[in-house]
């Protein structure tokens, strides 16, 4: 059985239309091909290529975390009682059903998992960590980052 490489080679071509699909993913096939300089069949080849080739994943609509009430973005280190297979795939399964957790990363170093949390305010968040995190299997420790202030927020590759 073939697999797919991971990295997939891209040229300048498909480099601009990925720019322009991250800039806005509602832009029409007439106004990508003129905007990257290709006729409307060749950019519709491509797009639908680079979707085939598993290079652009989706499209999604980006929120306003205000003026939805969950402005408070936390950080949380997560460290669990062992490092074992099992408790890691518990941990994982159960993370993945907590709409609040936006980010779950296992990481190499101090701790085992670093989580981007978003809710509504402090009280909402002290409710998050002792009626759900502490609760979740194999926490043994947590350290919280409220953050002050987003410096950049972006969700667009350098391509």
């Amino acid at each position: 059985m073939q697999t797919e490489p991971k990295h997939v080679p891209i040229d300048e071509t498909d480099r601009r239309l990925l720019r322009a699909l991250q800039e806005d993913g509602r832009i029409t096939n007439q106004a990508l091909s003129a905007r990257c300089g290709l006729s409307p069949a060749a950019c519709f080849d491509r797009v639908k290529r680079l979707r085939e080739r598993g290079v652009i994943l989706g499209y999604t609509a980006l929120l306003d975390p205000e003026k939805l009430d969950q402005a408070l973005m936390i950080f949380i280190e997560v460290l669990l009682d062992r490092t074992t297979d099992d408790v890691f795939t518990a941990f994982s399964d159960h993370v993945r059903r907590i709409p609040q957790v936006m980010e779950c990363h296992m990481v190499a170093g101090g701790f085992d998992y670093l989580l981007k949390v978003r809710v509504s305010d402090m009280a909402a968040y002290r409710s998050f960590l002792g009626d759900i995190l502490t609760a979740m299997p194999g926490v043994r420790e947590t350290r919280t980052y409220a953050v002050l202030e987003e410096v950049k927020l972006t969700t667009r590759l350098a391509v």
